[in-house]
This record gives structure tokens, sequence and C-alpha cells, in this order.
């Protein structure tokens, strides 16, 4: 018998403002498996349903038909314990330090606090600002910001991450690495995460696999295995492979 994904949706479906005169169909027969432990590109056009389908999984969001099943049957998934989320803004508190923004989960969950408080440091560390736990968000820029959002996303030791389109207020070359930060990131915590763009390029070098969506209402159009080594590195960017796997992408959205 095989085993059932980590994370199952058959049919999904959201409709905004059903039965008004402003209905909107966001999302549309989206079906998708995910893996434990793989890092998903999710990569579609501007306004496509791309963030719509992370609140439904993150369980933010009902959907308006469909399936979804998360955990694979291992037991009950509650979204506040198992899932972490790291959006386009950090949404640091800046009356609260590093450190104490990072501890936010934890603290809702009323997860023992010396465990908490070890663990978050440890964080920090892993995301390059250990000695900065005592700095308020005015004093770090906007790459360090986000990395407090990523360890904070942790700190309650969640099964799944999501991220939607965590660096895309970030200036070209902060952006390229916080890339390879993330990968690092992932490759040492063995986390599932899914991760929203719409940067072709960001979905290649990040993915294990490429979930490519179409616009209004969204749908699936395909699932891309990314067969490239890693650590993955900015210079694969000049191979053949990755232009194939780009080039792929973007003939499905149309922009050939």
């Amino acid at each position: 018998m095989m085993a059932k994904p980590f994370i199952h949706i058959s049919g999904l479906s959201k409709v905004y403002n059903p039965g008004r005169a402003d209905e909107y169909l966001a999302l549309s027969d989206v079906s998708l498996d995910i893996e434990e432990k793989e890092l998903l590109s999710i990569v579609g056009p501007s306004g496509c349903g791309k963030s719509t389908l992370l609140m439904i999984i993150a369980g933010l969001l009902d959907p308006s038909g469909g399936t979804m099943e998360i955990g694979g049957g291992s037991g009950t998934f509650d979204p506040h314990r198992h899932v972490g989320i790291v959006f386009q803004q950090a949404l640091l508190l800046k009356w609260r330090t590093v450190l104490d923004n990072v501890l936010l989960p934890a603290e809702f969950l009323g997860l023992p606090k010396r465990g908490s408080r070890d663990r978050a440091r440890d964080l920090l560390a892993l995301v390059g600002l250990e000695g900065q736990e005592d700095k308020y968000p005015k004093q770090l820029s906007g790459g360090q910001q986000q990395r407090v959002a990523i360890a904070r996303s942790l700190v309650h030791d969640p099964r799944l991450v999501l991220m939607d389109e965590p660096f895309g207020a970030l200036d070209a070359l902060t952006r390229e690495k916080m890339n390879l930060e993330l990968l690092r990131i992932w490759e040492r915590s063995g986390k599932t995460i899914l991760f929203v763009t719409h940067g072709i390029s960001e979905a290649v070098l990040l993915g294990t696999r490429i979930a490519v969506m179409t616009s209004g209402p969204a749908r699936m159009a395909a699932r891309i295995d990314v067969d490239l080594p890693y650590p993955r590195t900015l210079e694969m960017k000049t191979h053949e492979d990755f232009g194939a796997y780009a080039r792929q992408v973007y003939g499905l959205l149309g922009m050939e």
C-alpha cells in the first residue's frame, strides 16, 4: 500500500462574495499532492490565486469546494500548531525585540518558556542573526527583518512552512542572498516548505518541484520535477538545464 502524500488537494475551489454582484471565482478545480520535506515552488501571474491557495492550506480561509487532507494520515493536523507562515512583509512588532518577536508563536501556543527561548536563540543563529537578539526591528535591514520572520515561523517546530512571496519587497541582490539562505535553512531544518512567487527564476532555483498556476480563475497547469542537484547555487542559473526549466514555465504561462 502506497503511503499517502503529506498534503492531498483535490478539486479545490474558492468563490469570494458568493451570490453577490461582486462574486469572484479565485480558484477552480485545483488538485495537488505534496510530499513531506519537499520545497515546492508555486508560480503564476499576479492575482492568479496563489495566496488564496496558501491561506486555505493554512486554515485561514475555507474552500468553497473540493477536499484537502494534511498530515499524510498521521493523526490530527492542527494548523495553529503545525503551520508557520512568512508573508511578503516581515510584520514584526516594532515595540518588541528581535528575540521577543521570534517568540510570539510559542507564547500564543503556551509552549514552555525556557525551551522556547533556547530554540529562538538557536534559530536566530541559524538565520545568521546571532548577537542581534536585543535589537528592535527599526535597527535591522529589510533582509534581516525577513530573517527574523523566518525564525519566527519555525520557533514552534511546525511541520509545514508557508511562504507568500517573502522576498518580493527586497532589492535584487538581497533577494538572491535570501534565496540561498532559505535553501540552507530548508536543508538543515527538514521542513516541508511551500514557496509562492511570481519569479520564474526564483521558482526554479528553490524548488524540488514547481506547481504552475494559470490566471483567472486559477487552475493547476502543470507540476514540474526540478532535477537539479543540491546544494543549489546562483551559478546554476547559467546552466542549460536551468534555462530549460525556466523556458518550460514561461511556455506554460504563455510568455514564450
